[in-house]
This record gives C-alpha cells, sequence and structure tokens, in this order.
C-alpha cells in the first residue's frame, strides 16, 4: 500500500525543506517515550483514501505548554513552529470506521524519531501515530514516516501568521491561499478543524487510494468558506 505514495506525489511541486519548522534544532539525545496505550480497539478495514493532518502549532501550545522544559514543540529551545505534521491518517472505504491499532510493534527507534523531529516535534505523538494508523498501512515505522515525509515535502504552506491580520478573514481564505501555493490540490481537499470560538486547529488534506487529492467528504471538510476563522499568532 505505501508503495503507491511515491507514485501518487510524483507529479506534485516538491518543496524538500522542512516547511514551517523554524529553526529547527534537533536535540542530541531523544529518550524513547513510554510504550504507546491503544485508546480505542484494532480495527483491519479496507483503506480508501488517506488525510494528511496539519496542526496549526501556534494554537497549541498557546499556554502552559510553553512553560514545559520538555516540550520541544512549544518551549522554543529547539525551533518555533507554524505548521506541524499531526499525521497520515488511513480512511476506511465507504466512509467506515477507519482502520486502526493493527500492530504496536516495532517501535520506532531513537534514529527514525531524530530524524522527523523537525516536521512532527512530539516523539510520544511520532510513535503514536505510527500504532494508531501507520501500522494498518505498512509493517514498519520507517515506510510509514517517509511516507508521511513524502506528502509533507509535497506541499508549499501559505504563511498563517501573515493571514491572521486580514481584516473579516473566513475558512474560504484559508483555502484559497493553500490553492494558490498548491495548483494540484483542488479546492475541494483542504479540510480545516477549527475549536471554541473560531479558532484554527489544523488543516486536514484529503488523499484518495491512490495518494493523489482528492474532495473531502462533507465532515472532514469542516467550517464553509464564509465562516469566520481565527488564527492565533504566537510566533
Amino acid at each position: 500500500m505505501i508503495r503507491g505514495v511515491i507514485l501518487g506525489v510524483a507529479l506534485l511541486s516538491p518543496l524538500p525543506a522542512f516547511a514551517q519548522a523554524y529553526q529547527c534544532r534537533v536535540p542530541g539525545n531523544i529518550e524513547l517515550p513510554q510504550p504507546i496505550q491503544p485508546d480505542g480497539p484494532s480495527l483491519r478495514t479496507e483503506i480508501g483514501g488517506y488525510t494528511l493532518a496539519l496542526s496549526w502549532s501556534p494554537e497549541y501550545c498557546r499556554g502552559g505548554r510553553a512553560d514545559d522544559p520538555g516540550n520541544m514543540q512549544c518551549n522554543g529551545r529547539n525551533g518555533r513552529f507554524g505548521f506541524v505534521l499531526h499525521g497520515l491518517w488511513p480512511e476506511a472505504w465507504g466512509g467506515g470506521k477507519p482502520p486502526q491499532w493493527c500492530s504496536l510493534t516495532p517501535r520506532p527507534s531513537a534514529d527514525e524519531m531524530r530524524r522527523n523531529m523537525c516536521i512532527t516535534p512530539v516523539p510520544w505523538l511520532l510513535e503514536h501515530e505510527w500504532a494508531k494508523h501507520g501500522s494498518c498501512m505498512s509493517p514498519n515505522p520507517s515506510a510509514y514516516f517517509k511516507a508521511s515525509a513524502i506528502l509533507w515535502n509535497s506541499l508549499h504552506l501559505p504563511d498563517a501568521d501573515r493571514l491572521s491580520r486580514k481584516p473579516g478573514l473566513a475558512a474560504g481564505d484559508l483555502r484559497d491561499a493553500f490553492v494558490a501555493l498548491n495548483p494540484a490540490v483542488p479546492r475541494g481537499a483542504v479540510g480545516i478543524l477549527a475549536g471554541n470560538g473560531g479558532w484554527l486547529r489544523e488543516v486536514h488534506l484529503c488523499y484518495g487510494k491512490d495518494f493523489m487529492p482528492r474532495a473531502c467528504d462533507r465532515r472532514g471538510y469542516g467550517p464553509r468558506d464564509t465562516t469566520p476563522l481565527r488564527i492565533w499568532r504566537g510566533l
């Protein structure tokens, strides 16, 4: 399954960089997190597509997380982050419950985590995403992280911090910004997740089984284009 990602993104414009990881410096040593415990049942449903979830880091980090010395994403000691990769999620064929928790092993190594921490700067989240989602796509975490990085690096990410200053900002403005920078991504493939008060939490990019961008379903698309949107700056 994972092999298809190579062909699926071949027509997209590559951006061989760590996107919005500002001055990212990975620590020399990373302690492996405690083994992940499933938060739900194991489901091995047929895969019909994928979601690439991008979190807006300033929204996640506002509050007490910025004071945590062990939180690389938020404490500013190892870099500052705009959009970060939450994960690559397989979706079920026909819109049913997505596959999850197919295996807890093998665990990602510390070296694998270090290689991906300027994209997803949270070690426990890297292991969680592999165990919950990636294990249903590939028998090993390396292939899953490689597929996630290829999709991530194929994107040109808009400056959401700058966009936050736009008067009357709406969800459609953020979708317009993504499409303007990524012509191969249809507008309907840009889903938005906003929290209480209309604050941007995540952008969910929808892909087909062939890893090519496709329109999200109604649930994945999120708020309508005319819905007011707020973006926490914090950079």
